[in-house]
């Protein structure tokens, strides 16, 4: 097999990978993919070439080229660069994934994402799982898998992947002061089985001992505290102003008023003084994954 064709080979794989569906109820991410799908289109038709042989050239199949070209297909950075290359584009097909990144994911994980990618400090109480930004692959896609009615393989694939891309918060630089609590009783779940738990454990205690994160558990033996309606989440913000939210206060709708988040930072620091101290709970995860 020469490079050529095994470089296409692998481009056809990508190609097929679920995840990378358009999201029909995503206004903003339809009009973005639809007018990159046209360009492309336009281009191709522009240089005399079929769409079977365009395919052919950039290792996609006839009916992938299509489904890119309606708007009903994502397209990969690296299918844009080769087709850039293959159109003699000059780059302007290239530079489309600019605009194609902003929509890869579905738009309120776009939305938590940008406030998260934007905080300074961020506090985070999970009642009843373990948080998303703490997540493996491997525990998220169990947790969709697990959902009904179910998502399809496709939509499962694309939530685990937009999820798994959140978690770059914990790259940024500088980085943001991030403060997790989580109940006992989630991380005694083996979710996805054994293995897939004890890796969940692992992470976290990977996690834990960021110089900027601080992870506290929640004791299952511990008295009341405000937590027990739902989770709790607080991101603030470099100009001062921040946003919360918290599914026992204010019918669980996000908060930005300094009234409202002051109640907000009551319950998560009355949560945080209840937990285990970081190095006490750091101390039981290990404990925990010793019993694995």
């Amino acid at each position: 097999m020469t490079a050529v064709e095994a470089e296409a080979g692998r481009l056809k794989e990508e190609a097929d990978e679920p995840g990378w569906e358009v999201d029909p109820d995503d206004e903003w991410g339809v009009a973005v993919i639809t007018t990159v799908g046209r360009q492309l289109k336009l281009r191709r038709e522009a240089v005399g070439m079929r769409a079977a042989e365009f395919g052919r050239a950039v290792g996609y199949g006839e009916d992938m080229i299509y489904k890119i070209e309606g708007g009903k297909r994502i397209p990969r950075q690296e299918f844009l660069d080769k087709a850039d290359e293959v159109l003699g584009a000059g780059g302007l097909i290239a530079a489309a994934w600019e605009d194609v990144k902003k929509v890869r994911y579905p738009k309120k994980v776009r939305a938590l994402g940008k406030l998260e990618g934007k905080a300074v400090e961020i506090g985070l109480y999970e009642c009843n799982s373990i948080h998303g930004l703490l997540q493996t692959p491997e525990h998220a896609r169990a947790l969709f898998e697990a959902c009904q009615p179910p998502y399809s393989p496709d939509d499962v694939e694309r939530m685990v992947t937009a999820r798994m891309d959140r978690q770059s918060v914990f790259d940024r630089n500088p980085a943001p002061a991030i403060h997790f609590v989580m109940e006992e009783a989630p991380l005694r779940r083996e979710i996805g089985g054994t293995m897939v738990w004890h890796r969940q454990l692992e992470r976290l205690l990977e996690l834990g001992r960021l110089w900027n994160v601080t992870l506290q558990v929640m004791p299952t033996k511990s008295d009341a505290h405000p937590g027990l309606d739902g989770r709790i989440e607080l991101l603030k913000f470099a100009d001062g102003t921040a946003v919360g939210r918290g599914d026992g206060a204010f019918n669980g709708r996000p908060v930005s008023e300094p009234r409202q988040l002051r109640i907000l930072e009551l319950q998560f620091n009355t949560i945080r003084a209840q937990a285990l101290t970081p190095r006490e709970s750091l101390a039981f995860l290990k404990r925990l994954l010793g019993e694995t």
